[in-house]
């Protein structure tokens, strides 16, 4: 019988070498997922079930993301001071920039909002472009966001194209990115110019074994026009009793297991960038929602576990 030091000893040795190969393996099947964060971060909504007036929830999700969005409306916003603010916590931005370059015209699109690019989309740019040159030419940026679900939406892909070839002209290092909605995505053109895509479908509890989810995720891969283009993985992180709850299936306290289902998703397929949970505060879209700030411990201890794998971050 070995003494209970050698025991021990070789126990530690053992544990150690198993604690090392699963670490490896871990980072090889992790490593291309490059960001991970939320939605509705910095675009003006107040979350109407605190008595607190705030709509910059930049200091709730920065300990595990890495990435998140700000609403950009006019050509004059100002986003630099929001903009530092996200660097300062180590958050890359994603620039909504829908409203800036697209215009509401009618009701006739699959959604009943129809946009156009405006005809003055360039001196929209420019306006914006020398207010924010100095954030603008910095690594503060993670991706343009053009185009809000833009298929379904009505915007054309000659439209999406002659933005996505704007930006990427004058600023080559920064991806630009499109999020379709499902029901448009067999008639999406990716342009080539656009570096990352993503759909949005919801209620669904396991993406990986749910056929309608699978055949939007097949078609979403059949639209990459480039092999250097990624996905962008939408995160379904908000919760509604009639929607998840009936339609879905899914408890409040199982949220945790919905994120870990498209955390599998993302770790499956290389040509995942990121991970990006729809939303974080409450109350938008409808009243009645339940955002990522108002899980319940367990669902959002997982959404931390997650983000602080794929970001490195561990504070």
């Amino acid at each position: 019988m070995k003494s209970i030091v050698a025991y021990t000893l070789i126990s530690c040795i053992l544990f150690a070498c198993k604690k090392d190969d699963e670490s490896s393996t871990f980072e090889s099947i992790n490593a291309h997922i490059e960001y991970f964060g939320f939605t509705i971060v910095d675009t003006y909504w107040d979350d109407p079930t605190d008595s607190e007036v705030k709509t910059n929830y930049a200091d709730e999700i920065h300990n595990f993301s890495n990435i998140a969005d700000i609403l950009v409306v006019n050509p004059n916003d100002n986003i630099v001071q929001r903009t530092q603010t996200f660097a300062d916590l180590d958050l890359k931005a994603i620039l909504h920039l829908n409203e800036l370059f697209f215009v509401l015209i009618d009701n006739n699109s699959p959604s009943e909002s129809n946009y156009d690019l405006r005809t003055d989309y360039q001196e929209r740019w420019n306006e914006f472009k020398t207010i924010n040159q100095s954030i603008l030419s910095t690594n503060y940026i993670g991706t343009f966001y053009i185009g809000e679900e833009p298929t379904w939406n009505g915007i054309t892909f000659t439209e999406l194209d002659a933005v996505a070839r704007l930006l990427q002209t004058e600023f080559p290092n920064i991806p630009t990115m499109i999020i379709e909605a499902y029901p448009s995505l067999n008639d999406l053109q990716v342009p080539q110019t656009v570096d990352w895509i993503g759909f949005d479908r919801y209620f669904v509890e396991n993406p990986n074994t749910n056929f309608e989810f699978q055949q939007d995720w097949n078609t979403l891969q059949s639209k990459i026009s480039d092999p250097n283009q990624k996905i962008m993985i939408i995160l379904d992180s908000h919760y509604i009793n009639w929607a998840h709850g009936d339609f879905g299936g899914i408890e409040l306290t199982q949220m945790d297991d919905v994120a870990e289902n498209y955390y599998e998703l993302a770790k499956s397929d290389e040509k995942v960038i990121g991970i990006l949970g729809y939303f974080w505060p409450n109350g938008f879209d409808i009243s009645e929602s339940i955002g990522a700030r108002g899980m319940p411990q367990n669902v959002k201890t997982e959404y931390q576990r997650i983000g602080r794998e794929i970001t490195g971050k561990n504070n």
